[in-house]
């Protein structure tokens, strides 16, 4: 069951946003921070839920990958505790535009 666009696929893709950015960090923190073996097995079960999530996603491709990265940069303000600037709200915004050109452009041309 594909779930058209509508709050409920941003809900979504926000959550296999987090579950890709989660997922990754534990591996990342595992390999770099020397963190134990341990943090990969909440890692391999966030990137199964990621992949699992978008399954029910019909074609908001375009919207995922400015979700991700507003994810992202909200990773790396809240965890990081590294603030965003200008350039990363600017990228941001243009992923932004860029996504609703694709997935609204052509049902209004």
């Amino acid at each position: 069951m594909c779930i058209p666009i509508s709050y409920l696929s941003f809900f979504v893709l926000f959550f296999a946003a987090a579950m890709e950015i989660v997922g990754c960090y534990s591996f990342w923190a595992w390999i770099r921070l020397e963190k134990s073996l341990l943090w990969i097995l909440p890692g391999t079960i966030a990137l199964w839920l990621f992949a699992a999530a978008l399954t029910y996603i019909e074609s908001e491709y375009a919207a995922y990958g400015a979700i991700y990265i507003m994810s992202a940069i909200i990773w790396m303000w809240v965890v990081e505790k590294n603030t965003p600037d200008i350039y990363d709200i600017a990228g941001l915004i243009i992923c932004f535009i860029g996504s609703l050109i694709i997935l609204f452009g052509r049902n209004y041309a």
